[in-house]
């Protein structure tokens, strides 16, 4: 009897990483952090002085103080504007994404979809069409041999 070989570390991680999946992600990766800097760029240029008109002109400025005397170094500092220019990215990017993206993608599936089903209803009824046609062509064939013969 001869055992199968259990494959090696080094063929599955080969196998891994001809996957096609792999490559997608990895192409992924590269475009998300490409567009990360735009979304910073946006945000740091257009939404923080947008923001920073009703207070300071950088978001990352907005901190409040817990405890002690933040001034002097003793105080425990919550950099909330830092938060919240973090937040306006995510935001920015979750919409960017999606309107532009998810949504358009969705509709061109939505679209394919139906046109796959309008082509299957069709296919129904040409072998419908079909069948009909050929029962008639049955029909009219007995008929022609008249009321003495008999169906095989």
């Amino acid at each position: 009897m001869s055992e199968k070989k259990a494959p090696g570390v080094w063929e599955g991680f080969k196998a891994f990483l001809m996957r096609g999946n792999v490559i997608d992600l990895a192409v992924a990766v590269v475009i998300g952090a490409a567009f990360t800097n735009i979304v910073n760029a946006v945000v740091k240029g257009v939404i923080n002085p947008i923001v920073g008109a009703f207070g300071t002109k950088d978001l990352e400025g907005y901190k409040s103080c817990v405890k002690g005397d933040c001034s002097g170094g003793d105080g425990i500092e919550i950099l909330w504007g830092t938060v919240l220019s973090a937040t306006l990215s995510f935001l920015i990017t979750a919409a960017v994404v999606y309107f532009l993206m998810v949504l358009p993608m969705a509709k061109y599936l939505a679209r394919k979809a139906n046109q796959d089903a309008a082509k299957e209803g069709t296919q129904e009824v040409l072998e419908i069409s079909e069948l009909e046609v050929l029962k008639e062509i049955r029909d009219a064939l007995v008929a022609q041999r008249g009321p003495g013969h008999s169906e095989p």
